[in-house]
């Protein structure tokens, strides 16, 4: 009978935790900031689109159009930044999330972006930062090399 307790206490447990699972956020493009050219915000609307329906090769251009018109628009340098690494260019997506990061000091959505993850990927979980991964302290009488 106790025994059959534990295992239930034990089962209850592991699917608490199980659903407790936090799902990610789904990656995609912003809306361009309030003040930004109404040429702008119509190939914005459409590289969205274009990203939505899964259509990355359109959306990269749209947004590249976009980033001539607002270089300054961090949200621009964002979108652009989400297609490229959809695209598996990596290397220039990283680029542009840091670009966007800069250009939008404010805007919690672009920093806390799992696309502002390391190496600018977002499919990797961020783990605990190591500061000093071998120890700041000064060796005492009998701790060092020998």
């Amino acid at each position: 009978m106790r025994v059959s307790r534990w295992i239930a206490l034990v089962v209850v447990v592991l699917s608490c935790s199980a659903c407790a699972h936090e799902k990610p956020k789904p990656l995609v493009p912003l809306e361009l900031a309030y003040g930004a050219k109404a040429d702008a915000n119509a190939l914005n609307t459409q590289g969205r689109q274009a990203f939505l329906a899964g259509q990355m090769a359109e959306a990269k251009d749209f947004f590249g159009q976009v980033i001539k018109i607002a270089p300054d628009s961090g949200q621009a340098h964002y979108n652009y930044g989400l297609t490229l690494n959809a695209l598996g260019q990596t290397d220039q997506a990283r680029q542009e999330f840091i670009e966007a990061a800069n250009l939008a000091p404010g805007d919690k959505v672009i920093w806390d972006s799992p696309a502002l993850r390391p190496f600018g990927n977002p499919e990797v979980p961020k783990g605990p930062a190591r500061e000093h991964p071998y120890g700041t302290s000064r060796p005492t009488i009998g701790s060092g090399p020998r």
